[in-house]
């Protein structure tokens, strides 16, 4: 299957696309597409990987699928665009780096800065119907999820990879801690902050890069 993506990754990920399982969910998202308001916009499904090639991946954040409402999700987890307000997840990530590392929250939640510098911002399910979180489980994505997932901890050096909540932490659990930096915490949503808060993941992420000879992320 001819799936448009930055090179570093369509090269890696070929042997998925070309996978029954693969062939299968891009004819039901196609159809999502057709007939359902889905989220992102669909030139915007692969844009955690497009705009982070594999060599340059220092860390790995984890989300679980797309923010469901308008204007909200454009291919980064936990991220929004411009001029979009914060989801309440969002909120308590800005307020955890305040405090961990003293940044003060941006007047954007556009991630995309983060990705420049070598943060992967995948979710594990990359579409979602409008107002209908989950809507796009099981479907396929999670496979796909886990294959990136699985490249990077096999083929890359001396990563951090941040997993927030249950959900995160099954889907990382084969990642080898001798090799790469795992973090893991509560997840950042209303429900579970008061666990989330204190974490300290954003100094601890940068005092591993700068151990390993790699630049530490602006946050």
């Amino acid at each position: 299957m001819n799936v448009k993506m930055e090179e570093s990754w369509r090269l890696r990920l070929q042997p998925e696309f070309d996978k029954e399982y693969f062939r299968l969910l891009a004819d039901f998202v196609r159809g999502e597409y057709r007939t359902q308001t889905i989220y992102p916009p669909g030139g915007m499904i692969f844009r955690a990987l497009d705009s982070c090639p594999f060599d340059r991946v220092k860390v790995v954040l984890l989300g679980q699928d797309p923010y469901p409402g308008q204007g909200q999700a454009h291919g980064l987890c936990f991220s929004v665009n411009d001029g979009v307000a914060f989801p309440r997840s969002l909120v308590n990530i800005f307020k955890e780096i305040a405090d961990d590392v003293g940044v003060q929250p941006p007047a954007s939640g556009n991630l995309m800065r983060w990705a420049q510098q070598g943060v992967l911002l995948l979710n594990s399910v990359l579409t979602v119907r409008a107002g209908q979180p989950a809507s796009h489980q099981n479907r396929g994505w999670e496979t796909f999820t886990d294959a990136v997932i699985r490249l990077l901890a096999e083929e890359g050096n001396h990563l951090v990879f941040i997993l927030w909540g249950a959900y995160a932490q099954r889907k990382g659990a084969f990642i080898d801690r001798s090799r790469h930096l795992v973090l893991t915490s509560a997840h950042p949503s209303p429900l579970s902050c008061t666990k989330f808060f204190g974490n300290h993941h954003f100094s601890q992420t940068n005092a591993y890069l700068l151990a390993q000879g790699k630049t530490p992320i602006a946050w």
